[in-house]
């Protein structure tokens, strides 16, 4: 066994460890009585664990970001990866029988990519095609599938019991991801920079939305399950 592999096991362990003693000691009255959300006490340990994470790593660093970066610079990197991500909402669009979305997706590429340089600029929005956002778990949500509990990923956040098990495709069919000529050392590079690029475009809304409210998991889990919902109903009622 390497040491590589020997870190991470004991990484696991550790963070399982972390886990099912913060569920025992995060016992909220009442927990589990919202029928979206059984597992609350888990969840809302998980959502302390992301809070943690992102109070002392994402978003000192998104804050950096920010501010070293112009905002030129940022809106050119986060169309870059938006130009990357309409692939795959092209393909979630002709899976959930939107033809004509997924094609307006394609042809977004590829003038996006062309034209605009690489994705660098978004010419196909001003050209009349807007931009649609699918993935794997609306889709099987059009198909039928039901959203099942509420559940708080690590890192990942805010998810349900079919959103989970869509992730994993999500994560594959990502062409920075599923590209065979990117070297890894350079996916990583874009994972990370897309992480931090998503972040910093939050650093405004997020302070905003819990100062606002007063029990921020409750917040964050009923506006993302209203936003999903509305999502895979493409906001019709």
């Amino acid at each position: 066994m390497t040491i590589h592999t020997r870190l991470l096991r004991w990484g696991a362990i550790a963070f399982i460890s972390w886990v099912l003693t913060a569920c025992a000691s995060t016992n909220v009255a009442g927990a589990g009585s919202d029928p979206r959300d059984p597992y609350e006490n888990y969840n809302r340990a998980m959502f302390e664990f992301n809070r943690k994470v992102d109070d002392n790593l994402l978003k000192p660093v998104a804050t950096g970001y920010a501010a070293v970066l112009p905002s030129f610079v940022r809106t050119a990197v986060g169309n870059f990866f938006a130009n990357i991500g309409d692939v795959w909402t092209s393909v979630n669009n002709y899976l959930q029988g939107k033809p004509k979305d997924g094609t307006t997706d394609a042809v977004r590429v590829v003038f996006n990519s062309t034209i605009g340089v690489a994705g660098l600029i978004d010419v196909a929005t001003p050209m009349g095609l807007p931009k649609h956002e699918e993935d794997f778990g609306q889709t099987l949500g059009v198909w039928g599938a039901k959203s099942g509990p509420y559940v708080v990923l690590p890192f990942f956040g805010s998810s349900t019991v079919r959103d989970t098990f869509a992730k994993p495709l999500d994560l594959y069919a990502d062409p920075l991801t599923a590209s065979s000529n990117v070297p890894v050392r350079a996916k990583n590079s874009g994972r990370a920079l897309r992480i931090v690029d998503d972040r910093a475009a939050l650093l405004d809304t997020g302070t905003l939305m819990e100062g606002a409210a007063l029990d921020p998991y409750q917040f964050f889990r009923d506006a993302y399950l209203q936003r999903r919902e509305s999502r895979i109903r493409d906001g019709n009622e």
